[in-house]
C-alpha cells in the first residue's frame, strides 16, 4: 500500500515542499527512511512508533519504506514526524487517502502523541500558499505564526489523535483566523525612555541623526559615560516596522527558533548585543546545518557591539559584507544560502585600553603607541562603513543630580518618522535604496549636490582638520539626513558643519 502527502522543509530562511511517500510491502519487518534524511529525521521513526502505539494504533510487522522527495536535497529537523505518522496510518487504511489531498503537514511528535512546535512555520506557510495548497496543518502552538500568511487555512492540532479525528471527519478543527495588521496596531513597546538619560544631549542628537538616516554609529568614551544606556534606547526612536518588515524579521527569528510563545509576529525592532567572545559563525551564521547569525537576527533592527576592539579580527572583518550589501551569503559545497541582514550598527569602545585617554582627568596611563595599537584593531575598511564617530563625555554632577531628562523617546521618534517619510518619497524610484545611509555615489551626486558655499565649507574643513578623502561622501550623506530633520530640501553649510562634527576619528589628536 502506497500513501503520499505533502510536507515542507527549510533551506536557509526559505522553505520548499517535500513529498512524503510511505510504502508498506512485503519483506523483513523494519522502517527505512531514504531521501538524504539527517539524524533528527531518521530518529523520527522511533518517535512515530511510540506516538502511534500510545495513541491506540499498531504498526504492522511489514517492510516500510519512507521516501522524502526531492531525494537529492538534505532534510533536517523533526518536522517530518507528523507526515510520516499520517502516511503510515493512510497506508494502514486508518484514514482516507483523499483526506490528505491539497494539504501540507508538519510537526514533531512526543512519545505520548502530542504535537510539539517546530521552527520556520511562517516560511513554510508561505511556500504552501505559493504552491496553491488549501490547508496547512501544524502543531497548535505554531498555528498563530502560520496564520500570519493570509489566504491559507492554518489548522493547529494538539495531538496526533486530534489530527486523525479531523481527517476522518469525526471532530473537525476550525482554521485559525488572524489579522497581522491588528497585531502590529496592538501597541509596541518602545523600551527604555530617552528622557531617563541625564545630560549627553550631543550624543542623543547623534543617535537621532543615525536613526533618521539609518546610519551606523560608533560611540567612544570612558567607562561609565552611558554608552550602553544610550545604545539600548536607539530601537525606541526608530520608526515602527511596517507589515513587510515585521514579516521579514519574524521569518528569521522563526527559523532560528527564537519566537516567544504567544508572539507570532515581531512588533518591536530587534536589538541584538552579542558578547565579544562570539565566533564568526555566530556573528554572520553558519554551522553544519546553516543557521542565521546575529547580523541576520538584527535584520530591520539594531546590532550593538560593545567593547568593539575586543572582538576577534576575523569576526569584525566578517561584518563588511552585511554592512555593505545588507545580506550574508553562506556558500557551501552543496548549497548557497542567503540571509538578509539590513540593520543599524551601534558600536561602543573606550578611547584606550584603560579608558581614560583624553577625558581631561590625567588618569590615563597608556603609552601613545599602546593607544594607537588599540585603535588599530578596528580596520580602515570596517571603520569606513560607519558614518558617525561620536565622543561620549563623562556626565557632570549637575546633570546627574537633575530631576529629569529633557525629551521623551516618543517625541524624538516622531521627528525620525517624518525624516524617513521624506526619504521614502525621495527614493521611491531607486531600487534597493530606502534611506540616506544606503545611497551610493550615483544617488549622492543626484540628491546631495552641494552648493558653492557648501563646497567651500567642506574644502576648508578637510584642509583644516585633516579629514580623509573617504569622509567626503559620508559627510554628505549625514548632512542630507540633518537637512531632512530640519525640514530643508537643500543641504546648507550648517547641516554640513554638524555632519563634520560626527567624524571625530578622522581628526588627528585626542577625541
Amino acid at each position: 500500500m502506497l500513501a503520499q502527502l505533502t510536507s515542507a522543509a527549510l533551506r536557509g530562511i526559505e522553505s520548499y515542499l517535500v513529498r512524503v511517500e510511505v510504502y508498506i510491502g512485503n519483506g523483513l519487518p523494519g522502517v527505512s527512511v531514504v531521501g538524504l534524511a539527517e539524524g533528527a529525521v531518521r530518529e523520527g521513526k522511533e518517535r512515530v512508533w511510540a506516538a502511534l502505539h500510545n495513541s491506540g494504533f499498531s504498526i504492522p510487522p511489514r517492510k516500510i519504506t519512507v521516501n522524502l522527495a526531492p531525494a537529492d536535497v538534505r532534510k533536517e529537523g523533526s518536522a517530518f514526524d507528523l507526515p510520516l505518522a499520517l502516511g503510515l496510518l493512510a497506508g494502514m487504511k486508518e484514514i482516507p487517502l483523499e483526506a490528505l489531498s491539497g494539504k501540507a503537514f508538519v510537526g514533531e511528535l512526543g512519545l505520548d502523541g502530542t504535537l510539539r512546535p517546530v521552527r520556520g512555520v511562517l516560511s513554510m506557510a508561505g511556500a504552501c500558499k505559493r504552491a496553491g495548497l488549501r490547508t496547512f496543518l501544524v502543531p497548535e502552538a505554531n498555528a498563530p505564526e502560520g496564520a500570519v500568511v493570509g489566504g491559507l487555512e492554518v489548522i493547529g492540532a494538539p495531538s496526533l489523535l486530534d489530527v486523525v479525528r479531523h481527517l476522518r471527519g469525526d471532530e473537525l478543527i476550525l482554521p485559525l483566523e488572524l489579522d497581522p495588521g491588528t497585531l502590529l496596531e496592538e501597541g509596541e513597546d518602545l523600551g527604555p525612555d530617552m528622557a531617563e538619560v541625564r545630560g549627553q544631549e550631543y550624543v542623543k542628537r547623534a543617535l537621532e541623526v543615525a536613526a533618521a538616516g539609518g546610519h551606523n554609529i560608533l560611540l567612544l568614551g570612558p567607562p561609565g559615560s552611558g554608552k550602553t544606556m544610550l545604545a539600548r534606547r536607539l530601537p525606541g526612536i526608530l520608526p515602527s516596522m511596517n507589515l513587510e518588515e515585521a514579516v521579514e524579521a519574524t521569518r528569521i527569528h522563526s527559523v532560528a527558533g527564537l519566537l516567544l510563545p504567544g508572539e507570532p509576529l515581531l512588533r518591536a525592532r530587534p536589538f541584538r548585543a552579542p558578547h565579544h567572545t562570539i565566533s564568526d559563525g555566530g556573528m554572520v551564521g553558519g554551522g553544519g546545518v546553516p543557521r542565521p547569525g546575529e547580523v541576520s537576527l538584527a535584520h530591520r533592527g539594531v546590532l550593538f557591539l560593545d567593547e568593539l576592539p575586543e572582538y576577534r579580527r576575523n569576526v569584525l572583518e566578517a561584518l563588511r559584507q552585511p554592512l555593505e550589501d545588507g545580506q550574508v551569503i553562506l556558500a557551501r559545497a552543496r548549497i548557497s544560502i542567503r540571509y538578509p541582514s539590513s540593520f543599524v550598527l551601534v558600536a561602543a569602545m573606550n578611547p584606550c585600553p584603560c579608558g581614560f585617554f583624553g577625558d581631561g582627568s590625567d588618569r590615563c596611563t597608556c603609552d601613545p603607541n599602546v593607544v594607537a595599537r588599540y585603535r588599530a584593531r578596528i580596520s580602515g575598511p570596517l571603520l569606513d562603513r560607519v558614518d558617525l564617530h561620536v565622543p561620549v563625555r563623562r556626565v557632570s554632577f549637575q546633570d546627574l543630580a537633575g530631576r529629569e531628562g529633557k525629551e521623551e523617546t516618543r517625541f524624538i521618534r516622531e521627528r525620525v518618522r517624518e525624516a524617513r517619510m521624506k526619504q521614502g518619497e525621495r527614493f521611491r524610484d531607486q531600487d534597493g535604496v530606502h534611506s540616506n545611509a544606503q545611497m551610493g555615489v550615483r544617488e549622492i551626486r543626484r540628491f546631495c549636490r552641494p552648493s558653492p558655499e557648501v563646497v567651500r565649507t567642506l574644502q576648508g574643513a578637510m584642509d583644516r582638520l585633516g579629514l580623509s578623502a573617504r569622509a567626503y561622501h559620508r559627510i554628505l550623506k549625514v548632512a542630507r539626513t540633518v537637512a531632512d530633520l530640519a525640514g530643508s530640501s537643500e543641504i546648507g553649510p550648517f547641516h554640513v558643519g554638524e555632519a563634520i562634527q560626527y567624524r571625530s576619528l578622522d581628526r588627528p589628536g585626542p577625541l
